[in-house]
């Protein structure tokens, strides 16, 4: 398959491999782990065997859904996959895989380079990927990042965006005070969250309501429950309620192309399979899928072995 289009990572000779310590938030929002952090939600009850590849993810439906995607391209290439999906919030997901419970995961580079170092300002595609080759411990490697991006978003209702005449985050300076933002509770602390908002806009909410991502916050927004919302820039919401998403001018969520993130031990028996989904992803494509998935409740892993096989790679 051709995928000159997708960036090449560095040769492996001559880049940092990655190893997962300690854990951190998303740059985009995850919820937090349920009372099994590491229960698999695979469609078989039995536990891998010695030698499978374990394909982790987060618990929301994206990470869930490309989790699905990785698995099944390793498997038709010959390669024993099982999925332990919804393991929790970062946090949680790379404790398992310090631990030794998964083996790749769904990644997205900006977020992932600033939990390392928070005080990451690469923006750029490219110098945020070799930006988060450089900050990762050894141990695990990332391998072709997509063109597919979910990155945070302030997102309003097409009716606030004309009142108000939004266009751009910055636009949000002279209303902020009097609006209520609704985000997951990370995004008080996170730096390219409230923070960054003051930093970057000089934006000040009058008043901040944690949601969970999905539902709960696209709801309330729907609802007036709330007037700006954090919204992953994937999400079918948008398009399913002429969301409307406001220019981030200056870049304060960065790049956030996905990428898998692998330990070094199992490179080279599936950089090849996951290289060519990469080569697949586009941001529009994602979100086609996750309306199936999140709006039409099909299940994620006929989706994905729909996508494998409309893409050639099953």
């Amino acid at each position: 398959m051709n995928r000159s289009a997708v960036p090449r990572r560095p040769h492996r000779a001559g880049r940092a491999t990655l190893a997962l310590t300690a854990a951190g938030a998303l740059g985009l929002a995850a919820c937090g782990a349920g009372s099994d952090p590491l229960a698999s939600e695979s469609s078989s009850e039995e536990s891998p065997a010695q030698g499978d590849v374990i394909v982790g993810s987060a618990d929301f439906s994206e990470s869930i859904l490309l989790a699905h995607i990785y698995a099944g391209a390793l498997e038709a290439e010959g390669i024993d996959a099982t999925t332990k999906t919804g393991i929790g919030s970062r946090e949680v997901y790379l404790k398992a895989r310090e631990e030794g419970s998964v083996d790749v995961l769904p990644e997205y580079t900006g977020g992932l380079a600033l939990y390392y170092d928070d005080e990451f300002a690469e923006t750029d595609p490219d110098a945020t990927y070799d930006g988060l080759v450089e900050v990762l411990p050894d141990g695990m490697a990332v391998l072709e990042r997509s063109a597919a991006e979910n990155k945070d978003s302030m997102v309003v209702t097409e009716e606030t965006a004309e009142e108000k005449d939004l266009e751009t985050v910055e636009d949000l300076k002279g209303d902020a005070e009097d609006m209520t933002l609704g985000a997951p509770s990370e995004f008080k602390t996170r730096a390219q969250g409230i923070p960054g908002l003051k930093r970057t806009y000089g934006i000040t909410f009058g008043t901040f309501r944690p949601l969970k991502p999905g539902q709960a916050t696209n709801g309330a927004l729907q609802n007036g429950q709330i007037d700006v919302a954090n919204i992953f820039s994937t999400d079918p919401a948008i398009p399913e309620n002429d969301f409307v998403v406001l220019e981030d001018a200056d870049n304060l969520f960065g790049s956030q192309n996905v990428v898998p993130l692998v330990r070094t031990e199992s490179e080279e028996q599936i950089a090849d399979a996951l290289d060519g989904v990469s080569g697949k992803l586009t941001t529009e494509r994602v979100q086609e899928m996750l309306t199936r998935t999140d709006v039409d409740k099909e299940d994620p892993e006929t989706v994905a072995e729909d996508f494998l096989e409309e893409e050639g790679l099953a």
